[in-house]
Order: structure tokens, then sequence, then C-alpha cells
């Protein structure tokens, strides 16, 4: 009986969810045929914005597409409005207009609604640990815990985690390496999964993993069960869940498995009691969140603020490194001349340090560099950056026969990054991998924020400093060892509709074949 009641109950709040979403999209639908050019703005039509949206969820089009359809809808126009969803949002297409407010005005523009310049925002009131994040924070609550962060990925702190990083890079090719079998026909997202899993394992948490030897370990479980979720699957619950949090919360909707979550926040709560105790001290970030407390008034950072910078540093580093690597390693099948230059360099500064890699010897790599930013230009990893208008400000017209509009607080503007980077005033032949675009003659010439990887201003990626170090010291000891070749299941990139991530439908495949010692 009670069971029939708890399912009766249920299905009153989904059909209550399905008619407030219904009522919502008809008013919606109704402004968007006004709201925009009511102003004097360029607008995305609405019934086309609606084949647009539509075409994305039934999986027709890829969210790259999606961009590069609002982007180019106006090619005249500083920036075009549109409905998202049933928000009023201004996709800006100038890039000095997005100093502007990225930069310069940022005091307007302090908040995210959607998407952070990292990951999906996800709401407190649902996801409470990742709602306490340095990504998903606003306001001063955001502005004290970046003061907080910011000092701890600094190059002397970057330093102060190297030879974690490094030790767990290097053994796991030396594993490799003496396993010939694993390396025949490499999934590369699969492989480099578990790599950042034993990475971030380490340098987060002060806890040493062996994925390759242990596939079911709790900590990759865990990561791959919290990857997962922001699969193409959960499009529908991220939009409910912030449509609707306190209803949601309610019908216990989550992004995350409470499993999972529960996990994370006992692992590292139990870390922090024992380093307290015991007077522990690792080369982590662990560590360095308590020295923060130490040190700071204890009402800036608590142990509850240390487990959810940890767990979502865990999400970020987990996923993101992973699906870079990823990318670039296929770049370097698909484009073996450039390999052979990287692997020249990797091996000089090697040959210096007798076999080993320095953090100054990283940080002198040129070509690395030009590698990595053309990888991170051709294969955006976030498509969109978004800033949330928290206080009244006027931006000037979008082109001639258009007028000024003024931005309300709860207004969206979208920096369209992906469409900015494949745009071919900016970055002739876009589909071209071409690292040389990023030499030291070339780079001055790129027009300032048409290039955007990490986001842009004080809202930008805090830990692009700690990932960058990642993988250039991953593809350090991988060319040391192997050479990256092509097989027959290595295709030229070409993205998954099937997915809401950036993710070739083809996959990342590729063999790994030994060098000569």
């Amino acid at each position: 009986m009670e069971f029939m009641f708890n399912m009766s109950a249920f299905g009153v709040l989904v059909v209550t969810l399905l008619v407030i979403c219904l009522t919502k999209f008809l008013v919606s639908q109704h402004r968007s045929y006004k709201y925009w050019k009511e102003r004097g703005v360029p607008q995305v039509p609405a019934l086309s914005l609606l084949g647009i949206t539509w075409r994305m969820f039934r999986k027709r089009i890829t969210m790259l597409d999606y961009v590069k359809l609002l982007y180019n809808s106006h090619a005249d126009a500083r920036y075009v409005g549109f409905m998202d969803s049933f928000t009023p949002t201004l996709l800006i297409r100038d890039p000095e207009l997005i100093r502007e407010v990225g930069i310069k005005q940022f005091d307007h523009f302090t908040d995210h609604e959607y998407f952070t310049d990292h990951r999906v925002f996800i709401s407190e009131i649902v996801e409470p640990l990742f709602g306490r994040t340095v990504f998903s924070l606003k306001g001063e609550s955001w502005k004290k815990m970046r003061n907080t962060l910011s000092p701890f990925f600094t190059s002397s702190k970057m330093k102060f985690m190297f030879g974690v990083v490094s030790e767990s890079s290097h053994d796991f090719f030396d594993y490799l390496y003496n396993h010939p079998d694993i390396c025949d026909m490499v999934d590369a997202k699969q492989t480099f999964t578990i790599l950042t899993n034993d990475v971030i394992a380490s340098s987060a948490f002060g806890i040493s993993v062996n994925t390759l030897k242990d596939r079911n370990n709790e900590f990759y479980r865990v990561g791959t069960d919290l990857s997962n979720s922001f699969n193409n699957m959960s499009i529908l619950r991220f939009m409910l869940t912030n449509a609707y949090p306190r209803l949601c919360k309610m019908a216990g909707i989550t992004m995350f498995s409470r499993a999972s979550t529960n996990f994370i926040q006992k692992s590292i709560a139990d870390t922090v009691r024992i380093r307290e105790k015991e007077g522990i001290v690792r080369p982590d970030m662990i560590h360095l969140l308590l020295q923060a407390k130490n040190e700071q008034d204890s009402s800036n950072i608590t142990i509850d603020d240390i487990v959810a910078q940890a767990f979502g540093f865990f999400i970020a580093g987990f996923d993101t490194v992973s699906t870079l690597m990823s990318f670039l390693t296929l770049e370097m099948a698909l484009n073996q001349d450039v390999q052979e230059r990287l692997r020249e360099e990797t091996d000089r500064y090697l040959a210096e340090d007798n076999g080993k890699i320095s953090y100054e010897a990283l940080s002198k790599m040129e070509y690395m560099d030009m590698v990595i930013s053309e990888t991170q230009r051709k294969n955006t990893v976030v498509p969109i950056l978004d800033r949330l208008c928290v206080e009244e400000f006027e931006l000037p017209a979008a082109g001639p026969g258009y007028k000024s509009v003024t931005l309300k607080p709860g207004d969206t503007v979208w920096f369209p990054v992906s469409a900015l980077h494949y745009n071919p005033d900016y970055f002739p032949e876009p589909e071209k991998f071409d690292p040389e675009r990023f030499s030291e003659e070339n780079k001055a010439a790129i027009v300032p924020y048409t290039y955007l990887p990490f986001g842009i201003g004080p809202r930008m990626c805090i830990g692009n400093r700690f990932a960058l170090m990642e993988v250039k010291i991953m593809m350090v000891y991988l060319l040391e060892r192997f050479v990256i070749e092509p097989n027959e299941k290595t295709k030229p990139l070409s993205l998954d509709r099937m997915t809401f991530q950036m993710f070739p439908k083809d996959g990342f495949w590729f063999t790994l074949k030994k060098r000569n010692a």
C-alpha cells in the first residue's frame, strides 16, 4: 500500500513537472518572437532556433554545430540574441566585446549560469558537494574561495606537486612498455582515463593506486561513474535539475550517484582527519588546502570546503585531462611529422637530465607548447563560456541599423569559443592541424580574445597550469618509449552526435610501437 502511494506521488510530481515545463516553453516561445527584436538586437529566428535545439536534443547535430549555427546566423553583427530554452541570451561574436565583458567589465558579469570555464554548472540544492566547489560558487562566496585557492596554482606550487605527477606518469608508461599486448590496439580515452585517475588520486588525495594492475579499484570505478554523469543521457536531468532544483531534490533526482559522492566525501574527510592527527605532509592538494585552513581565519575555509574543492578537482582532472591527451595523441598518430619533431625536442631535454625530466626543462619546451595549443584550438573541449549579468550594463549597438541594449541582472551572455577557434578570418584553414600558428613569430598575429581554451578573465580555469603540466609530463614519457602509429581503427576526427561532450564518433584509436632502447 505504501509502495502504491509512493508511486502515485511520484507520478503526480512527474506530471506537474511536465505541465510546468510545457507552460514555460509556450510562454518562452511567445516571448522569443519579439524579445530581442523589440530591443533593436539581431535575433536568431525563433522557429529556426527551435529546429536547431530540437535537432541537437535528438542528436542530429553536435554542440559544436549548434554554436556555429548561432555564430554564423548574423556574420556582420557584433552579437546576436536568442532564447536559450527559457533564458534570453546574447552570443557575443566580437573579440573586443568579449574582452569588455569578460575582463574590463567583469564586476557586471561575475557569475555563470550553465557553463563554467571548466564544467557544466550544477545546482547546489541538488548537489550540495559540487555546489560548494570553486567552479560552481557565485558572488562573494566564489571570490573568497578563488582568492584562497589561487596561490596554490602558481609556478612554485606546481613545482611542489611535479614529482608526484612525474612518478605516476613514468610508472604508467613503464608498465605499458613491458606489456606490449596492451599496445597493439589502444583506446586512448580509456587508457588516459586510467592514468589521470592515478595522477589525481595521488596528487589530490595522497592515495597511491595502480589502475592498470587493478581495474576494479574504487577510485577508478567512482571516477568513471562521475564522468559518465556528464554524457548525453544526462541532458534531461541537467535541464531539470537547473530549472527546478527544489522539485528535483524532493523527487530524489540527482546528477551523481549518492554512492559515488559518499565515497569521495568519506575518503577526503578521512584523509584530512588522519593528516591533522598525525602531522602527515605530502606534496599534494590536500596538504595545500590544509595549509590554507591553518593560515587563515577558520570562517574562510572549513573541512567541508576542503572536501568540496578536492571533489571538484577530482571530477575536472579525471575527465578533462584524459580528453585533451586523447585528442593530442590522435593528432600525433595522424600527423607523423609533427610527432617526430616533438619527439626530437623531448629527447633533447631528457638527454640533458640523464633520462629524467625536470620542471624547468618542461617549461622550456617551445614546440610542446605549440602542439598542445593547436590541439586545444582544433579540438575545443568546452565550446561555450557564459557569464551572468549581476549589475545593469549597456552594450553598444550590434552594428549599423541596430540599437544599444541594456543588459539587466539575470541576463546571460555566451562566448562562442569553438566558433572563434574555427573562424577562418582568425585561423586560416581551421580544419588543418598546424602548430606553427603558435610559434613565437606567428602567435603575435593572433587576434586577441579569439583563442580561449581555458576561458577568460578572473573566472578562467583555475587549474590550467596543473592540467598543462600533467599533459606535458605524460607526453614526454610517452614519446620517450613509443611511436604513436595509426591502425585500421584510426579515423580522422569527426564528432559524435550521440554524446553531449566533444567526442569523436569513431573513438580515439592507435597503436603504440616500442622504440629501441
